[in-house]
């Protein structure tokens, strides 16, 4: 049997927002060790002028001089790998009905070898701008004064081991990651509607142990053992969502690249809250950041608890070592559960990634899970004129998208389900990719509480973003991105928002350090919870100096 084919070990990932368990060296690894590994930091500056024009429902115009400084970043070696992108910027607006502003975005992975082989620490971060719309939907966010627009903030660090004693693979880890959204004090779906309460913060620990045979080591099939804990603590309402896990599972080999997998256990998962604070009419008190006060002396009412038997099967294939696939069907949740797993890479300069996933999280918890799964090695793609962040990355590895995780910024706890597709391609001097996605979520809340009325509602979204990068000789370079999503919400007066957008971008050397550019966007948001719709163009003047 060849080796090629994971532990059972695989199948445990998916049932606990932690980091894979699978392999102890990601791809990005590997492959720096192969290399010998290099280090990149490109640090800039730059200083542009930019105009935003509305083109509906009104036509105000407004001007914007930005200033900014970024930093992109790799390394990869034989013990330690990341990347980072990380830019600030500050807009300063002219004329009375502008608004100045300051923006930290980036994104950042990595990892650092403790013990060879053996134990390692990993990490990531996360920033960006968005725009909070009636439905609690995270879309994009003009220049324009938009009283709407919302920060987000993700991190997680935690160790992970892999050792061996004896045919025994054992591999454990551990995480703790911390997510905060900086929203609007309030978003109101139409006059007279009620507010929606914005996801604020929350904390998550989540870990796992496996311990595990392969086939034919020593025994004709793979043999596993593992556990693990998820806990989130959302700070709305003092949301809990407590998971707890062991199981088993057996690996049978059918050929040398295909294999059964199975696997059965016990599981203990629930969601808990506490109710708002009343007012003496019995209305829910809402406090000044526009968020629902919590009653502390109020007991913890159960929301959701599934306890008892789960178990899923299905298949491995691993035909080669560019082509991997894994899926699985069983039942979890009091339901039937569906996961998987699909990567191929036809040659060295692209990749295709596709996930189909179930998780009960709050939006904390699926963010951080987000981060945790993209690769070390990537390029951030940012909007060619703001310079915000896509949300998605591209490398070796494909592309690999947030968009899908920032859906809705409800507080609500939820039970995802959903499947995302990256296809990234280097052909010569032009990177380029795709991203796509859609998602369900079921929000979870305790009847008698203020959120009870979300409970059992479901909101859709779907989304697609594309980037490109070409380098036109040595002087020159054209970069462009687009995107559109499309949140279909189950809440009364919501309805459906799209959101749809595009810029690009040219930038010319002027010297070997200063180079000059140009760039535009369109942005159109549609909003059956908004009275008028709105569209904005863009275009922006600028140097950069790289040092």
């Amino acid at each position: 049997m060849k080796r090629s084919l994971f532990p059972p070990i695989c199948t445990i990932a998916a049932f606990a927002l932690a980091a894979p368990l699978c392999a102890q060296q990601t791809a990005s690894e590997e492959a720096g060790q192969a290399r010998g590994g290099h280090t990149r930091v490109d640090p800039y500056i730059e200083a542009s002028q930019e105009l935003v024009a509305e083109l509906s429902p009104g036509d105000a115009v407004v001007t914007y001089t930005q200033v900014a400084a970024g930093v992109d970043a790799s390394v990869t070696g034989r013990n330690n790998g990341g990347s980072l992108s990380l830019r600030y910027e500050r807009n300063i607006g002219y004329g009375d009905d502008t608004l100045d502003s300051d923006t930290l975005s980036g994104i950042a992975r990595g990892y650092a070898t403790v013990v060879p082989r053996a134990l390692t620490i990993e990490g990531g971060a996360f920033a960006a701008r968005t725009r909070v719309d009636g439905t609690g939907g995270a879309t994009f966010n003009p220049l324009v004064g938009d009283d709407s627009e919302s920060r987000i903030y993700s991190a997680y660090a935690g160790p992970n081991l892999h050792t061996r004693a004896g045919d025994v693979e054992v591999n454990a880890n551990y995480r703790i990651g911390y997510t905060r959204v900086e929203a609007p004090d309030s978003v109101v779906l139409m006059p007279g509607g009620d507010p929606v309460d914005v996801f604020d913060d929350s904390v998550v620990h989540a870990a796992q142990f496996h311990a595990g045979t392969r086939p034919g080591e020593p025994l004709p099939v793979g043999l596993g053992v593992g556990g693990g804990w998820v806990q989130e603590d959302v700070s709305n309402l003092d949301q809990r969502v407590r998971d707890r896990f062991v199981r088993a599972d057996v690996q049978v080999p059918v050929s040398r690249d295909l294999a059964l997998v199975g696997g059965i256990g016990y599981e203990d998962v629930e969601v808990s809250s506490r109710d708002a604070v009343r007012d003496g009419a019995g209305n829910p008190v809402v406090g000044s950041d526009g968020r629902f006060v919590t009653d502390e002396s109020a007991p913890r009412r159960i929301a959701y608890e599934a306890t008892g038997l789960i178990w899923d099967v299905g298949v491995m294939w691993r035909p080669s070592t560019r082509t991997a696939l894994e899926a699985h069907v069983g039942r979890r949740y009091d339901s039937t559960t569906y996961y998987g797993t699909f990567a191929w890479a036809p040659d060295s300069r692209s990749s295709l990634n596709v996930a189909v996933y179930d998780a009960i999280s709050g939006f904390g918890g699926l963010l951080n899970t987000a981060l945790a799964d993209l690769p070390t090695e990537f390029t951030a793609t940012r909007n060619a004129l703001t310079g915000d962040f896509t949300g998605c990355v591209g490398g070796a590895q494909g592309a690999s998208c947030l968009a899908g995780v920032l859906g809705s910024v409800r507080s609500a706890v939820f039970r995802s389900r959903g499947i995302a597709a990256g296809y990234g391609v280097q052909l010569g001097r032009i990177q380029t990719g795709v991203g796509a996605g859609y998602q369900r979520r079921k929000f979870i809340a305790a009847p008698g509480t203020v959120l009870a009325s979300a409970n059992g509602i479901v909101d859709e979204a779907y989304w697609v973003n594309y980037y490109i990068g070409a380098q036109l000789g040595r002087d020159a370079s054209v970069d462009a991105s687009a995107y559109a999503s499309r949140i279909n919400s189950g809440f009364a007066n919501n309805g459906e928002v799209l959101a749809i957008g595009a810029s690009a971008a040219y930038r010319r050397a002027i010297t070997d350090r200063l180079s000059a550019r140009a760039a535009v966007a369109i942005d159109h948001l549609d909003s059956e919870a908004a009275i008028e719709n709105y569209t904005s163009a863009s275009a922006l003047l600028g140097l950069r100096y790289d040092f």
